[in-house]
């Protein structure tokens, strides 16, 4: 009884305290995440540079943290900084623009008795932007304060990085074989979304340039760097961009330009977008598009912008748990 007790109260202790600690942590997730994300990046080249080239762990660590802030933190840095100062120089024709739209809203009025500025949708509409102004500041903030977590985690990952590996193998719930499985596992899903991922913004944003180039669409760069966010989004993709400035070409009267980019974004856009899902899948990791997909929609809610990359492995690996569960315990084989 006593062995009981002593057991049960630990294990009720541990659950109290996980959960606690969890609420609090759950703002600087993205930045654990996002150290454990680079550290499978980069262990081989620790491993390398500690037992090939007998180097210290601390300055091995610290080379390693500034190959992420030169390979990683900066590149992102400069591409916020280009997208801010592209966005202050956006040429539209905002008159043009204007006038259509009211032309719009009266033949809505017209058609429906249904006045889009009255009061109370004006009065709707205001309200909601200081709710967005907070909402970007905490999102930039939120941004700091985990890449400052990152850089912390990260160090003290790549000093014990042996002992926490075989501290980790040890706890895993699993027989010695499965747990090679999953590792290995873990290691194929983070390398195909933590390359993957960006690799297939960059060369959609590439794309995306070249079209709003010829066709015409005002502040390319602009536009070019919000489609590369904009593949991230499940189902509708960069069509989230070109669709609107496809819009915005036949309201200004460009008919020519807007149709000329719609079948641009239909047939090369959205074509590239699919065959190189298709060779990264097969190069990096032969993911489900449904696991992509859902993963995308749970991560973001879950993770903030960090999810697109932890929402398909967090997925995919309750899958590949459940199957380990189902072959070992409900069909009785190792």
């Amino acid at each position: 009884m006593k062995e009981h007790y002593q057991k049960y109260t630990l294990i009720g202790i541990l659950l109290l305290s996980g959960i606690i600690l969890a609420r609090e942590f759950t703002p600087f997730l993205g930045g654990i995440l996002g150290a454990f994300t680079i550290y499978v990046l980069v262990r081989k080249q620790l491993f390398f540079l500690t037992e090939k080239k007998k180097w210290n762990k601390s300055l091995a660590a610290l080379v390693l943290l500034l190959e992420t802030i030169l390979c990683f933190l900066i590149p992102l840095t400069l591409a916020v900084w280009l997208f801010i100062t592209e966005i202050q120089g956006v040429n539209l024709d905002i008159t043009s623009v204007v006038s259509q739209i009211e032309q719009l809203i009266d033949l809505i009025k017209e058609k429906t008795s249904y006045n889009i500025l009255d009061k109370s949708n004006v009065l709707s509409v205001v309200s909601l932007l200081p709710k967005l102004g907070q909402m970007l500041m905490s999102g930039i903030s939120g941004f700091i304060i985990n890449i400052v977590m990152l850089l912390l985690v990260l160090y003290f990952m790549l000093v014990s990085s042996r002992s926490m590996e075989k501290y980790v193998f040890e706890i895993l719930p699993f027989s010695d074989s499965n747990k090679g499985v999953v590792l290995r596992e873990v290691n194929t899903l983070v390398k195909a979304n933590a390359l993957g991922v960006p690799l297939l913004a960059i060369i959609q944003g590439i794309i995306a340039f070249i079209g709003y180039l010829i066709f015409g669409a005002p502040s390319p760069i602009v536009f070019a760097f919000l489609t590369c966010f904009a593949t991230i989004v499940p189902l509708l993709g960069t069509g989230l961009v070109w669709f609107p400035l496809a819009l915005y070409l036949a309201i200004t009267g460009d008919w020519v330009n807007a149709l000329g980019l719609v079948a641009y974004s239909l047939i090369i856009l959205t074509n590239i977008d699919n065959l190189v899902r298709f060779l990264l899948q097969k190069k990096l990791a032969d993911t489900h598009p449904l696991i992509t997909i859902f993963g995308v929609i749970i991560g973001l809610s879950l993770f903030g912008f960090m999810g697109v990359i932890f929402g398909p492995i967090l997925l995919a690996s309750f899958i590949l748990c459940f199957n380990i569960f189902k072959t070992e315990y409900m069909e009785g084989k190792n």
